[in-house]
């Protein structure tokens, strides 16, 4: 009687417990290969390259039991938007899974940060009166790229810096049919002129044939919707950069 019974037993399916369910995949952050990291893609290709998801995870620095870092950032995302955690209280934020008050206090410090950038008087805004304060404002963080990257500063009448937009990851010649696009920030935002710049990961800062002809087209774009095009500076490596200001294309 007793094996009958033990047979009977595992004859019986057994009811599945909690711990049985299968569980979402998660994927820390510790797992990923060392250069799909957000914090070493940050400090290896710049803060504009990564997702707003990212950036908040560099934050969250570690998730809880079933989310990762990643994970959070998105949740809080899709539950609120970025504009909606700069309205919430800390003490809402900090009630929210993952969370506490240590993390929504970084959170809440990083986004207020953001707003006193974007509200700085205009005295306080970078002036440009040449290619050496551009060099000065980016060459720096550009210089490290490990990949070309075009941005373009948008500037008031007074050639205060407005704006500073990151148009394209990857090589110049990709870029030579979107002049007109490149410009539409600076319509967007009203800009009396702009700056081109972008790097050189050879570290040679000497304007390419294609770095000639993009600021041509920008040029000519610039002239049909009334927009400035003053400079193109190339930063290239140990402090190196060239400008075409005062070349025909820019006269």
């Amino acid at each position: 009687m007793r094996s009958s019974r033990a047979a009977g037993d595992h004859g019986r399916s057994r009811p599945r417990r909690a711990a049985d369910e299968e569980a979402p995949y998660n994927v820390r952050i510790l797992d990923l290969p060392s250069d799909e990291r957000p914090r070493e893609r940050l400090l290896r290709a710049g803060p504009g390259a990564l997702a707003t998801s990212e950036l908040i995870a560099i934050l969250l620095r570690t998730g809880i039991e079933g989310e990762s870092a990643l994970d959070i950032a998105a949740r809080l995302l899709a539950d609120h938007g970025l504009d909606g955690l700069q309205r919430i209280d800390a003490d809402r934020l900090a009630a929210e899974r993952g969370l506490g008050p240590a993390k929504a206090a970084q959170i809440k410090a990083a986004l207020e940060l953001g707003v006193r950038l974007a509200t700085l008087r205009p005295e306080q805004r970078p002036r440009i009166s040449g290619p050496e304060d551009v060099a000065a404002l980016v060459g720096a963080e550009m210089a490290a790229l490990e990949q070309e990257e075009l941005r373009i500063l948008l500037l008031n009448t007074k050639n205060d810096v407005l704006a500073m937009e990151r148009l394209y990851v990857g090589s110049v010649n990709q870029t030579m049919a979107r002049a007109a696009e490149m410009l539409r920030p600076a319509v967007v935002r009203n800009a009396h002129g702009i700056i081109v710049v972008h790097n050189h990961p050879s570290g040679d800062p000497m304007p390419s044939r294609a770095d000639v002809k993009l600021t041509k087209a920008l040029v000519e774009a610039g002239k049909l919707l009334d927009i400035r095009v003053l400079d193109h500076v190339v930063i290239g490596e140990g402090g190196r950069w060239a400008s075409l200001v005062g070349t025909e294309l820019m006269d």
